[in-house]
């Protein structure tokens, strides 16, 4: 008798949630159709090529442009990904590159946020000279590094060479073994200013006086930061990580332009190894099962990135 009403409960409140939905919908009726139109364009350019990249994955379509040749193979492509070894390789080098960008560009981006909150004669200016890697163009970046790691006529190998410290400039980007790690350090480079914005932001809405009380009890400097500043900062940090992940999951400009994926695939990416699939080889059905697998990784991250906005919402309405 317990368990029918409870079931009978349960389907009540479904039920009057449902209603509850279309009820509000149909009261802010007028406020639909003012988004209507912003909808219709988020179907046509969002919507649709997802649906279409998805249906594409379940086909072998030909070498050249005539997609209306295509054939059904079912997951086909994805069992073709899964059981390839140059997927696996790229993406161990996605997770090396995802991870190391992300968790780097952070912790140094946090370091100069703490440097920078200090009051000091030209602080001003420091901030602006820092923040000049982040809004300078990618390409622009991408092209000097290339320079600077050239293996004849870069200033890293040049300088290593004026000093004694290499007999002849190292292949910073040539080498399958340095490859990855030096544009990762080009990335790294590019982001940290992010978030250094992000936490010095965060760093704003730190309590004066819980510091000051804390300092007065006599915690130290270590104390303040990991009792006091660290947790009002970990729903920004969260964020920003977050973010830093996605961007780095999607960054095609600094690999490509600087590597082009090489040398022996040693520095691919998800993303440069789909954009070579579909428009270096023609194989649109693999990248496009490339990229569904892709997109659910980033939807992923997106869901624990709404759920931390919720709940730096949720604190903010209890505070």
């Amino acid at each position: 008798m317990t368990i029918v009403t409870g079931k009978a409960e349960a389907r009540r409140r479904l039920q009057s949630g449902r209603s509850g939905v279309l009820r509000q919908i149909w009261e802010h009726r007028a406020d639909y159709a003012y988004v209507l139109p912003a909808i219709a364009v988020m179907l046509v350019v969002i919507a649709y090529p997802i649906y279409y990249t998805i249906e594409l994955s379940f086909f072998k379509t030909p070498p050249g442009l005539q997609l209306r040749d295509k054939t059904f193979i079912g997951v086909d492509n994805y069992t073709t990904i899964l059981t390839s070894e140059v997927f696996w390789r790229v993406t161990w080098n996605t997770l090396i590159w995802t991870l190391g960008s992300t968790l780097i560009a952070f912790v140094l981006g946090f370091a100069t946020a703490l440097a920078l909150h200090r009051e000091f004669v030209g602080r001003g200016v420091l901030r602006a000279i820092l923040i000049i890697p982040w809004v300078i163009s990618a390409v622009a970046a991408s092209y000097i590094w290339k320079w600077i790691y050239h293996s004849d006529f870069g200033i890293i190998g040049a300088v290593l060479v004026g000093l004694g410290l290499a007999d002849r400039p190292p292949n910073f980007i040539d080498s399958v073994n340095t490859v990855l790690p030096s544009l990762i350090v080009v990335n790294i480079w590019r982001e940290f200013p992010f978030a250094m914005i992000m936490m010095m932001a965060g760093l704003q809405t730190v309590p004066e006086q819980l510091l000051r009380a804390a300092q007065v009890d006599g915690a130290s400097a270590w104390q303040r930061f990991w009792h006091v500043t660290f947790p009002h900062l970990r729903n920004v940090s969260t964020v920003t990580i977050l973010l830093l992940a996605v961007a780095n999951f999607n960054s095609f400009i600094i690999p490509w332009i600087m590597t082009g994926g090489g040398p022996s695939n040693a520095s691919h990416i998800w993303i440069t190894h789909i954009y070579e699939l579909a428009f270096g080889r023609q194989r649109w059905g693999v990248a496009s099962a490339y990229s569904v697998l892709l997109f659910l990784t980033l939807m992923t991250l997106g869901y624990f990135y709404v759920r931390a906005l919720s709940g730096n919402e949720r604190q903010e309405g209890s505070a």
